[in-house]
């Protein structure tokens, strides 16, 4: 099943996923990380180089090693196959950080009640 990979917007308009990933310094990198997204976008969860782990309710993470990082994303799914990219960290610990899911869990609230406003 094929995924509409979508990057979440703060209501100024930046996507911090996708400036987190422009922030990547190594080219190649980050190249594989947007050819990931791209075949997430294809081939769903049967996409290459990627794991994918539910965190809690409708939050998931992306967990993708490249270069010896480890870059995780959290997302959800929303209307069957719209998949909202979140928040992403670099990965340091065993652990996600409670602070990154903290992040991820408010940018979720916001975006689901900004599609109940819109109701």
């Amino acid at each position: 099943m094929k995924l509409f990979v979508n990057y979440w917007r703060n209501p100024s308009g930046k996507a911090p996923v996708e400036r987190y990933i422009d922030k990547i310094g190594n080219k190649e990198e980050r190249a594989e990380l947007l050819s990931i997204l791209k075949g997430i976008q294809e081939n769903g969860t049967d996409a290459v180089g990627v794991e994918f782990r539910h965190i809690e309710g409708k939050l998931w993470e992306l967990k993708i090693r490249r270069h010896g990082n480890q870059h995780r994303i959290f997302y959800v799914v929303l209307k069957g196959n719209e998949m909202a990219l979140l928040h992403a960290y670099l990965k340091k610990t065993q652990k996600a950080p409670i602070r990154e899911i903290g992040v991820a869990r408010q940018r979720l609230n916001q975006l689901l009640e900004g599609r109940q406003n819109e109701k």
